[in-house]
């Protein structure tokens, strides 16, 4: 007996153990640092990364030596019969005389290895110079992708942060609308008080127990976003170690109206690899026009024989050969396919140019939200300060006999009016300020 309840309590402590290591707690930079490994989009552009080393790789083994072998025995069941003139074979045979010969063996064969190098092809040599390129484009698209989850993750992850201060709050006004409620059943008890303003505290105490539950809803939903953005399994627990505190909201009134530095902007970065590979590829185009030299040989052996016999008369036979493709005319098709190639590097310069203002009115825009976020958050600041102390001083006239319960029930909702208004400030400032750096070309 006393082993099976030694094994039990190895079990429940064992499973104790596992469910706390389970439970995995992030800071916002931890958060992003795991979406972008385990996001679907981020393992997605790792394999665009691998996808295009191995089409680097494909591209240069096109240069390489290519060796094929080959072995076909066939049987020629009505072997073919020429017409040739009879004065082939007989000098004396008359002008319009002819002769039918077969050419061939029934059962013929052949057997054979051959090798094929490229020596030079001015456009093979522009692909590999368009390697390094092409994978720097990979790269970017892959930077391009952080961003966007750095983004997304820490969005949400304030997200969550806003959603908990607000069911803390939530959970404090309950507290003290108990405590009121208790206060005041014990005034009517007394007789200074009427059961109808128990029962207005106690409906708004209703009314707080429904917004507590649309505050957790909110905040499980808000945890299932942050998980999804962040790749993470959404049936395990999380926790956020971060918390937002004075000091942080402080530091969100520093705005810096600083130049924006394009080069720190991942799609202005992007739109210049995609230019040098268009340049590249014309110089691709152009130097399709030069000569390219081959090499190839061939060994082999090949059978022929009037009956079957696969094991005699086979003979050996062997080709080298050195040659060259020469482009002569071809219509002007390359000189279209090089224009047609140069509008696309005006498209893509006119591309450049409309970032470049794009990133001006990003940064405008959220300079300007933010601006109007931070005084609104001070606004609201001031109205929730005024509310504590409208509440606080109609709770004391209340107890005092000197106030109605009216006015407390009305402090209470412009209490929670102003909360609610400033964790909504709160977050717009947030979100601003990500923008902010979003614009910037500081989030990474």
């Amino acid at each position: 007996m006393n082993k099976m309840k030694f094994k039990f309590t190895l079990f429940f402590l064992a499973a104790s153990i596992f469910a706390v290591n389970a439970q995995q707690a992030f800071t916002i930079q931890e958060a992003v640092a795991y979406a972008k490994k385990k996001n679907i989009s981020s393992r997605n552009a790792l394999v665009d990364i691998e996808d295009a080393e191995l089409q680097i790789q494909e591209l240069k083994q096109t240069g390489l030596p290519q060796i094929n072998g080959q072995f076909q025995f066939s049987y020629n069941a009505i072997v073919p019969t020429s017409i040739l003139p009879a004065s082939t074979f007989n000098t004396a045979a008359a002008d319009d005389e002819v002769v039918k010969v077969k050419f061939g063996v029934p059962w013929a064969g052949q057997a054979g290895i051959s090798l094929n190098q490229l020596i030079f092809d001015g456009s093979y040599l522009v692909g590999l110079r368009a390697a390094a390129t092409y994978r720097e484009l990979a790269a970017r698209n892959r930077q391009q992708n952080d961003v966007a989850i750095t983004e997304a993750v820490t969005k949400a992850y304030y997200s969550v942060l806003i959603a908990e201060e607000r069911t803390k709050i939530l959970a404090l006004n309950v507290n003290r609308l108990d405590s009121l409620i208790r206060d005041t059943q014990i005034l009517f008890k007394e007789g200074f008080a009427e059961s109808i303003d128990v029962m207005r505290l106690e409906v708004q105490r209703n009314n707080l127990f429904t917004e507590q539950q649309k505050v957790k809803n909110l905040i499980d939903l808000s945890y299932q976003l942050l998980k999804f953005q962040m790749g993470y399994r959404l049936e395990n627990p999380i926790t956020l170690d971060d918390k937002l505190e004075d000091s942080d909201i402080t530091a969100l009134r520093i705005i810096s109206n600083k130049p924006i530095d394009y080069g720190n902007r991942i799609e202005f970065s992007l739109l210049g690899t995609q230019r040098k590979l268009a340049e590249l590829n014309i110089e691709r185009i152009q130097k399709g026009s030069l000569p390219s030299v081959f090499f190839s040989g061939t060994l082999g052996i090949s059978h022929g024989n009037q009956r079957f016999n696969p094991l005699e008369r086979w003979f050996p036979l062997s080709t080298v050969m050195l040659g060259t493709n020469i482009p002569i005319y071809d219509s002007g098709i390359r000189r279209t396919q090089v224009q047609r190639e140069r509008l696309s590097l005006i498209k893509l310069d006119n591309g450049a140019e409309q970032l470049k203002e794009s990133f001006e009115l990003q940064n405008s825009r959220a300079i300007t939200n933010l601006t109007n976020g931070i005084r609104t958050l001070d606004v609201q600041q001031s109205n929730l300060d005024l509310a504590k102390e409208v509440l606080r001083v109609s709770s004391i006239k209340y107890k005092a006999g000197v106030g109605s319960n009216i006015e407390v029930i009305n402090a209470e909702s412009s209490l929670k009016e102003a909360q609610t208004n400033y964790f909504a400030a709160l977050y717009d400032v947030l979100i601003a300020k990500v923008d902010l750096d979003l614009a910037r070309g500081d989030l990474k």
